[in-house]
């Protein structure tokens, strides 16, 4: 156990951050995606990975500018979170071994189509003894295929990880859905307030994007279909909204205790002031309506923070341009912030690079930090036919000039998964 000298209001160490990575549809490393993201650039376009012949869907924001040596969600994860990882590192001046936690959001991983067809064409024939299982082991052990084993194993990526940057212990790998991101640096977080390290790397990567997620999603009506032009598709909080965009994308950040940050005379990139979750048992996909989970999470964070309503200055909305998701998260800050409400800005980062899933929360995490840093509010693009019902001030379309001392991220996921941060640019 460690002590700190500097603690927040319930005599915690205070967590800062002092390294950020990221990837997302629009490119790779913190400036070339805060120069498109503030610029209300979209990374969305048109799916080429595989064929979309037929599909209702047939756009995301895919990450096809890393190079990896096996085609498939584990190899991607892991190429994307190692590129994350190095930047945020590099930023954080930290070099070597890392020597402390990795808590991982990796997204659920299965064999792609391609690799299970490939695994049944040399398996034995359906007369062979045992079911389906127990024929492919069997060729599995006739011809062992490394590659396809690791994209089988959920923790495969975060075991690399750890060999890579020489991080402490067992590395954790989690999955809460949308809200994986959030979660990881809930984990981080708690470690450096109880007291069992200085510092903590976590990262959210997600590459899984395969025409078996496409049709998933669209199987649960949550895409939206509004193909042409793709740029335009993610309009949260807008009228016509239809679904979010499926998209790819990772990020890293490096949490170390104020004490430590300091005694090292690195950059504070900001300060981790509260996080909150609450579980919503209404549906496997769907929030309860009456957003009371989410309410409860937003809530939350705050109390851990110890901060009031009137200190949040901005919200980076969850924002996924679903219907029903949008009103949802409308009704719970509206609960929560009440007739202030109109007058926070609150803009959806997901109407340019889609919503990436597992990595969300991070990713967004980094670019309320970065929102900060730069006094620089993202714009909601898209943002042409206000939904009447929702009434927001959501940066419309341009970027706008403003310091915001505090933040509020939002992130809500399938299966009653809910999570909010509040970060601060300085320590109270």
């Amino acid at each position: 156990m460690t002590a700190s000298a500097y603690k927040d209001h319930l005599g915690r160490p205070i967590v800062a951050v002092t390294g950020m990575g990221i990837i997302t549809s629009l490119g790779q490393g913190l400036q070339d995606n805060w120069n498109a993201l503030s610029s209300g650039t979209s990374g969305i376009h048109a799916i080429t990975r595989f064929p979309t012949d037929g599909l209702s869907t047939r756009i995301a924001g895919t990450v096809d500018f890393i190079d990896i040596p096996v085609p498939n969600a584990v190899e991607r994860s892991y190429a994307f979170a190692r590129e994350t990882t190095i930047e945020a590192l590099a930023q954080a001046g930290i070099s070597g071994d890392f020597n402390a936690p990795l808590f991982l959001a990796a997204p659920p991983i299965e064999p792609e189509w391609n690799a299970r067809f490939e695994l049944a064409d040399r398996s034995p024939p359906a007369d062979h003894p045992g079911d389906a299982y127990e024929r492919f082991l069997v060729a599995m052990r006739e011809r062992p295929d490394p590659a396809f084993h690791e994209a089988a194993l959920f923790g495969a990526i975060s075991e690399r990880l750890a060999d890579r940057f020489g991080t402490r212990g067992l590395p954790v790998t989690l999955s809460t859905a949308c809200a994986s991101g959030v979660t990881a640096i809930q984990l981080g977080i708690e470690a450096i307030r109880q007291g069992r390290t200085t510092r903590a790397l976590t990262v959210a990567t997600d590459g899984s994007l395969s025409a078996e997620a496409l049709i998933r999603f669209s199987l649960l009506s949550a895409l939206s279909t509004q193909n042409d032009p793709p740029a335009k598709a993610s309009k949260p909080f807008s009228k016509d909204r239809d679904g979010f965009v499926i998209a790819e994308g990772a990020a890293t950040l490096v949490l170390e205790s104020l004490e430590s940050a300091l005694g090292r005379g690195v950059k504070i990139l900001g300060i981790m002031k509260g996080a909150g979750d609450k579980a919503d048992s209404f549906h496997r996909t769907r929030s309860s309506p009456d957003g009371g989970p989410a309410i409860a999470t937003i809530r939350a964070a705050l109390a851990d923070a110890g901060m009031a309503e009137t200190d949040i200055g901005y919200i980076n909305a969850h924002g996924t341009s679903t219907p029903e998701n949008d009103k949802m998260e409308y009704g719970a800050m509206s609960a929560v912030f009440g007739e202030r409400l109109p007058a926070i800005p609150v803009s959806s980062n997901k109407s340019m690079i889609g919503h990436t899933l597992t990595a969300a929360g991070a990713v967004e995490a980094v670019f309320s930090l970065q929102t900060m840093l730069t006094g620089t509010l993202p714009p909601t693009i898209n943002y042409n036919n206000p939904d009447p019902s929702i009434i927001l001030d959501v940066v419309p379309n341009k970027k706008r000039e403003k310091q915001v001392g505090a933040i509020l991220s939002n992130s809500f996921g399938f299966g009653g998964q809910n999570a909010s941060l509040v970060m601060a640019l300085e320590p109270a």
